[in-house]
C-alpha cells in the first residue's frame, strides 16, 4: 500500500495535464478494493478519484491507464477518463475522472450487453497486447501470438500453474493442471476464436451505471483474446441479469460450445484467487480442472 502522500505534487501534475489551477479543497478516502488505497481529491470546480500504491508498482497503473484509453478509444462501452499516472515521493499514482456511479440495473445491463458485444467487435490479427498488466495484483503476461491456445497454455492456465507450484500447491493440483494444458486443443476442434479487445477482468465489482442510466466499467487488464473469457467471468461470482447475456447474444450470439469452454476460462481467476488468497480456492481449482478432463477421457 501506499505511503503519505505528497497531495500538493499530485495536484501540481494534475494542473500540468490539465492545464489549468487545481486547489484542493478536500481528500476523502475511498474504498480502493484490497490493492490500492484510492481517495476523492476535490478542488473548486474539478474532482478526481486517485489510486495509490507503492512506486515499485507504477507499471501496474501505466497498465491501467493504457487499457482505459483504449476501450475509450473503441466507442463503445464508457469507463472513467484517464488524466495521468506518475510518482511523487514513495508513491506510484493514477488519476481518473470522478465519475458518479450507482448499482447497475436491468437497463444497464441490458445496455452493457450489447456495448459489450460492440467492444468484441474491435479486433486485432493477434492475441495479447503491447504491455504486461495485472490481474488483481498478479503479472498478467500479453506476449503477442497467433495461436489462441499457445497464448492460454502459456500466459495464462501455464503461468498461474508454475505460480501455484512456487506457492506451495503442487502435487495432484501441478500433475493434473499439466495433463490439462497439454489437452487445450481437444476444447478448440470445433470453435476458432479470434483476437477482441477484452476488459479481462469483467466481474460485477468492476460494472455499474451512471447518472444517465448508461453503463459504466472500470479496473480493466486488457488485452486481445477469446471473447468467451470475458463472458466467462461475468457468470464467475454472479451478479449479472439475464438481460446481459440476452442482449450480448442477440448483438453477438455465442458458440454453442461456450459453456464447456467457460469452465477453463475461469479456472485462470480461480488459480489466480489461490495464489493470492490461499489455499481456500484449492479444492475449487482441483474440481475445475478434473471436470475439465472428463472432457476428454
Amino acid at each position: 500500500m501506499a505511503n503519505t502522500p505528497d497531495w500538493q505534487n499530485i495536484a501540481l501534475q494534475i494542473e500540468q495535464v490539465i492545464k489549468q489551477p487545481f486547489t484542493i479543497t478536500n481528500i476523502r478516502p475511498v474504498d480502493g478494493g484490497c490493492i490500492n488505497s484510492a481517495y476523492i481529491l476535490q478542488g473548486n470546480k474539478q474532482s478526481y478519484f486517485i489510486k495509490l500504491n507503492s512506486h515499485e508498482l507504477l507499471s501496474m497503473f501505466e497498465a491501467e491507464f493504457a487499457g482505459l484509453e483504449e476501450i475509450a478509444q473503441s466507442k463503445t462501452v464508457y469507463v472513467p477518463r484517464p488524466i495521468l499516472n506518475g510518482i511523487s515521493a514513495d508513491n506510484a499514482f493514477l488519476v481518473l475522472e470522478k465519475v458518479s456511479i450507482a448499482s447497475a440495473n436491468v437497463q444497464s445491463e441490458k445496455k452493457l450487453g450489447q456495448q459489450l458485444a460492440d467492444l468484441h467487435k474491435i479486433q486485432q490479427p493477434f492475441f495479447g497486447w503491447h504491455q504486461n498488466n495485472t490481474i488483481g495484483s498478479t503479472e498478467q503476461i500479453n506476449n503477442i501470438s497467433d495461436d489462441w491456445v499457445t497464448f492460454w497454455r502459456n500466459h495464462r492456465l501455464g503461468f498461474q500453474l508454475t505460480l501455484a507450484e512456487k506457492n506451495g500447491y503442487g502435487g495432484k493440483l501441478t500433475r493434473s493442471g499439466e495433463k490439462l494444458s497439454e489437452s487445450l486443443a481437444c476444447f478448440f476442434s470445433h470453435y476458432n476464436p479470434q483476437p477482441s479487445l477484452l476488459h479481462g477482468d469483467l466481474w460485477s465489482g468492476n460494472a455499474a451505471a451512471i447518472a444517465n442510466g448508461n453503463p459504466i466499467i472500470y479496473d480493466p487488464a486488457c488485452y486481445y483474446g477469446d471473447r468467451e473469457a470475458d463472458i466467462a467471468m461475468t457468470e464467475l461470482f454472479g451478479g449479472f441479469s439475464s438481460s446481459f447475456y440476452t442482449a450480448y447474444n442477440n448483438a453477438y450470439p455465442l458458440n454453442s460450445d461456450y459453456t464447456i469452454r467457460k469452465t477453463l476460462y475461469n479456472l485462470y481467476h480461480i488459480l489466480n484467487h489461490l495464489n493470492l488468497f490461499g489455499s481456500s480456492y484449492q479444492q475449487q481449482a482441483q474440481r475445475m480442472i478434473d471436470s475439465l478432463l472428463s472432457e476428454i477421457s
